[in-house]
């Protein structure tokens, strides 16, 4: 009810700006609009083109402009629809036709999905197996490198998860201290740590194993368990547990 609404006010107001000669996109595009809607709610994304979806999403950041030729814009500039939800809001901004809602529109879409990952209600990790396709769901599809940590109860189930760092990444620039407090008020009795290399290969460096190792002895006296940091790399990951890298 709340979508018919809200699209009856905006055809009462698009008939009020046309009246007063105030508005650019005539009466074949808002009915296009209109059809593209009615599509997508009836049939579903499998019907619809990358550049068709794309061209729906920016009706609601861009209301008075063709946005079909900017969806093509925008996908011709990243490659794909996964390379346009993952750029950085400077690199749309640098696209022409792209202004701040639009960015900021499009940047919501990954941000809702991680959100929406992290808040999965009686999510398990109490294996290698679901920690990597946790981490990998989560950071697979970011262009910047970010470093996560995940706070566990006893049987493995998800308490809180929180982004501790994100650009230039590295476990060297991390406060074990910072790990420490976190785990603490989330009341955990485990721990994971993952982070993204998104243009390299999921091993991690010298630096990531020398910290990681602190942290985990920083947590062992008040029983917490570092249980892994899980190295993510387009859709593969490395287990630093599994690999023996935490081992004494």
């Amino acid at each position: 009810m709340l979508e018919v609404d809200l699209f009856s006010c905006y055809t009462f107001a698009g008939d009020c700006l046309r009246r007063r000669g105030g508005i650019t996109m005539g009466g074949i595009h808002e009915g296009h609009r209109a059809r593209m809607r009615t599509k997508l709610m009836e049939s579903g994304e499998r019907v619809f083109a990358d550049h068709e979806l794309l061209e729906v999403l920016l009706y609601y950041a861009i209301p008075r402009r063709d946005t079909n030729e900017l969806a093509h814009r925008l996908l011709e500039q990243f490659g794909s629809l996964q390379g346009v939800l993952s750029a950085s809001a400077q690199e749309l901004a640098c696209v022409k036709g792209v202004g701040e809602y639009a960015a900021a529109l499009i940047k919501l879409v990954p941000i809702l999905q991680r959100r929406a990952a992290r808040s999965a209600k009686e999510q398990i990790l109490n294996s290698v197996d679901k920690c990597g396709a946790y981490f990998t769901a989560l950071l697979s599809g970011s262009r910047r490198e970010m470093l996560w940590q995940v706070c566990l109860d006893g049987k493995g189930k998800v308490l809180s998860s929180r982004c501790l760092a994100e650009g230039d990444v590295s476990m060297a620039a991390v406060s074990v201290r910072q790990v420490v407090e976190y785990a603490l008020h989330a009341g955990a009795v485990g721990v994971v740590l993952a982070h993204n290399h998104p243009s390299g290969v999921a091993l991690p460096s010298q630096a990531d194993v020398v910290v990681t190792r602190q942290a985990r002895e920083a947590l062992a006296p008040l029983r917490i368990v570092l249980r892994d940091h899980i190295i993510v790399a387009h859709r593969d990951y490395v287990s630093m547990a599994e690999s023996g890298l935490l081992a004494d």
